[in-house]
């Protein structure tokens, strides 16, 4: 069993048809163990009204792509829990808040952090944090991407 910090860049893939959507899927393995700050759920309806506005998917899409996140075993840590270490943590490597909050619950789990967010990753890769960082990309040579969990893609 692998454990995961999924940001929300990655889940995005789950549904949308983006550039290493099929990489991004791997991460649905049925051995593994996904976590987030439960702020990602914040973030996705964010990224959901954002393509919706673009015209890239319509309202009921969005509505289908909710639903559908509700169908993945994802355990949520309150992010309140991380907000200090994130604060503190986001000063140090100059990243967004958002992003070390992710970044701090995948250092508490001793686990990856998968971000689909290439300047993230980059800025972090060959750093102190390298280890509990995963650039999306890498997750197919990983994973068996056929035993997957939850419902079909929409």
């Amino acid at each position: 069993m692998s454990v995961y910090v999924v940001d929300a860049s990655v889940a995005a893939k789950w549904f949308l048809e983006e550039e290493h959507t099929q990489s991004a899927r791997c991460v649905l393995n049925v051995t593994n163990q996904l976590h987030a700050p439960d702020f990602f759920l914040l973030e996705m309806d964010n990224l959901l009204c954002k393509h919706i506005r673009r015209g890239s998917i319509s309202v009921a899409d969005g509505k289908d792509i909710r639903s559908g996140l509700a169908r993945y075993s994802i355990e949520y840590c309150p992010f309140g829990q991380l907000r200090d270490s994130a604060y503190s943590l986001a000063n140090q490597t100059t990243r967004s808040l958002y992003d070390c909050l992710y970044l701090c619950l995948a250092i508490r789990l001793n686990a990856q952090m998968v971000t689909a967010n290439r300047r993230l990753y980059d800025a972090l890769a060959d750093g102190p944090l390298a280890e509990h960082v995963l650039w999306v990309g890498n997750l197919a040579s990983n994973q068996n991407p056929h035993q997957t969990a939850g419902e079909s893609q929409t």
